[in-house]
């Protein structure tokens, strides 16, 4: 399993970035990526503690890669390129921006804004995303998010529908909060399945997870 959406105690997680670690390799995680939530109140902060953990954990996990991350939540869209453009400056790897999800009060044009921004990665739980923005998605070569997350999943046929319609890179994440949040590979195909992708598509969406690890693991 690779998971590059994932939350410790440096935000709204229950679990310290070890142990967030340690239960995920148990379980048969390859790679993750710890991406708390951060706005400009807490971006500096955050992504320190991330950087400096995941350099250490390099030291002692030979058995999991963990890259440091941010998601970039309930910002005004208009700040969204300039906070994850300072986040990628202070060493993180992978920008997530929390999607428009029909369970939150998520700002119109969030969705957009992130898809524009040549330093986001990864647009979670992008909830009823227009078309026109998964068009632009395949445009600008972002990944969009299949997710586990219990609400927010409510959407993921639509996303997948409309990602398969136009080329659009998907991914799988858990975004974790808790222990119990964690899942295994045949739970992720579950997932993806149950959002109408078939055999051929559950591949190519781990295979772009691991797209994404070869590209910042360095």
């Amino acid at each position: 399993m690779i998971d590059l959406h994932m939350h410790t105690f440096l935000s709204d997680g229950e679990l310290s970035p070890n142990e967030l670690v340690q239960r995920a390799r148990k379980i048969g995680y390859s790679a993750m990526a710890i991406t708390d939530h951060v706005d400009i109140s807490n971006v500096e902060i955050v992504v320190k503690e991330i950087v400096k953990f995941c350099e250490e954990a390099k030291n002692y996990y030979t058995d999991i890669i963990v890259l440091p991350g941010v998601e970039i939540t309930h910002v005004p869209p208009h700040h969204i390129n300039e906070i994850a453009e300072f986040a990628k400056k202070l060493g993180t790897k992978i920008v997530v921006v929390h999607g428009e999800t029909i369970v939150e009060p998520v700002e119109l044009g969030t969705n957009r804004e992130a898809i524009k921004s040549k330093y986001v990665d990864i647009l979670a739980h992008p909830g009823l995303i227009s078309e026109e923005d998964v068009i632009l998605a395949n445009e600008n070569q972002k990944y969009l998010e299949i997710t586990a997350r219990k609400g927010h999943s409510i959407t993921n046929g639509h996303v997948a529908k409309l990602c398969k319609k136009h080329n659009v890179k998907m991914v799988i994440n858990t975004d974790t909060h808790s222990p119990e949040n964690l899942i295994t590979d045949e739970t992720a195909r579950k997932i993806l399945k149950g959002a109408g992708l078939d055999d051929s598509d559950i591949i190519t969406v781990f295979q772009n997870s691991l797209e994404i690890i070869k590209k910042y693991n360095s």
